[in-house]
């Protein structure tokens, strides 16, 4: 049987602090706090800082809230970041159809920020993140006040994310530790070792066989880049999906940033840039030499973004 690898969450903040040239002074003050839903469900979340957070990350699909470490360590500033339900330390997703999925997320991710960070300048929202952060300023507005989009807009297909649903949809199980690191490495060439091996830490589980398993639910069909999915609807039903997305994005009246990556991960294109500037004219759009994960491949460069945004 494999050796157990043991873990610890707080651990790594020294790593990713050294890895991108951050000053590091001793463990920053960081909790994890569990909000119970209406239903008996709990939705996680870390808290940094001591005071009122300034700001709410939400990841993408198949991630987790370490996955926005670095940028919180850059940032040095009060903020949530929240795992989102299927994902990370949080309990499951409620049940809910295709149409509603992210509205479902949406109402979780919105009963986390009331409890706490109710009066967040912003919320920063990566993919499914991105998309479940567009569904919280359609039903909850008073607890938006800047939206960030991360590597994502309506306009995403599962044909663009192609190569991220893949991975995502691969092996279920590892032998190894290192047989899931190879397969990681294979997906995220340009990453360190390091960076890659403190990601799995964050976002698997040793099993008592000594196996590995993710830790977010393997689901069919959450969101505009899960398209590929048994139960994918037609190409009307997508297009109407799609265009809803854009219209609830075109309502937003907050200011809004797109935080694009320009490498060819990127599941943004040019169509959809232009289609997002044509819906809000005012908004502020960012390219970052990065793939899909912009706080993964430049988190300095994205809390630098994220705190002028705020500045604005």
């Amino acid at each position: 049987m494999a050796d157990r690898v043991l873990y610890d969450e707080f651990a790594y903040f020294a790593d990713n602090a050294s890895e991108h040239g951050l000053s590091y002074d001793g463990p920053p003050v960081v909790r994890r706090e569990a909000v119970e839903l209406g239903d008996g469900r709990h939705i996680s979340a870390l808290v940094w800082g001591d005071g009122a957070p300034e700001m709410v990350l939400v990841h993408g699909g198949a991630q987790n809230a370490h996955t926005w470490d670095t940028v919180a360590l850059a940032l040095a500033r009060p903020l949530v970041a929240v795992d989102l339900p299927g994902h990370g330390h949080s309990d499951e997703a409620a049940e809910a159809g295709r149409d509603e999925r992210i509205a479902a997320l949406a109402a979780d991710v919105a009963e986390a920020i009331r409890a706490l960070a109710p009066d967040a300048a912003a919320i920063v929202g990566m993919s499914l993140g991105g998309m479940t952060s567009i569904a919280v300023a359609t039903m909850a507005p008073e607890l938006v006040r800047r939206l960030v989009l991360v590597d994502i807009t309506p306009g995403v297909t599962g044909a663009k994310a192609k190569a991220i649903m893949d991975f995502v949809r691969g092996p279920a199980t590892f032998a190894s530790f290192e047989d899931l690191l190879a397969r990681t490495i294979e997906h995220n060439p340009t990453r360190t070792d390091s960076s890659l091996r403190r990601g799995i830490l964050h976002n698997a589980v040793q099993q008592a066989d000594g196996s590995w398993i993710w830790r977010y639910r393997r689901h069919d069909g959450v969101g505009p880049m899960d398209d590929a999915a048994a139960d994918e609807p037609d190409e009307t039903e997508q297009a109407v999906q799609r265009e809803r997305a854009w219209g609830a994005l075109g309502a937003v009246t907050v200011p809004v940033m797109l935080v694009r990556g320009m490498r060819p991960q990127s599941v943004v294109d040019d169509a959809d840039e232009t289609e997002l500037r044509r819906r809000l004219p005012g908004a502020r759009v960012e390219h970052v030499d990065a793939g899909h994960s912009v706080q993964g491949d430049q988190p300095v460069e994205l809390a630098r973004l994220l705190a002028d945004f705020l500045a604005d």
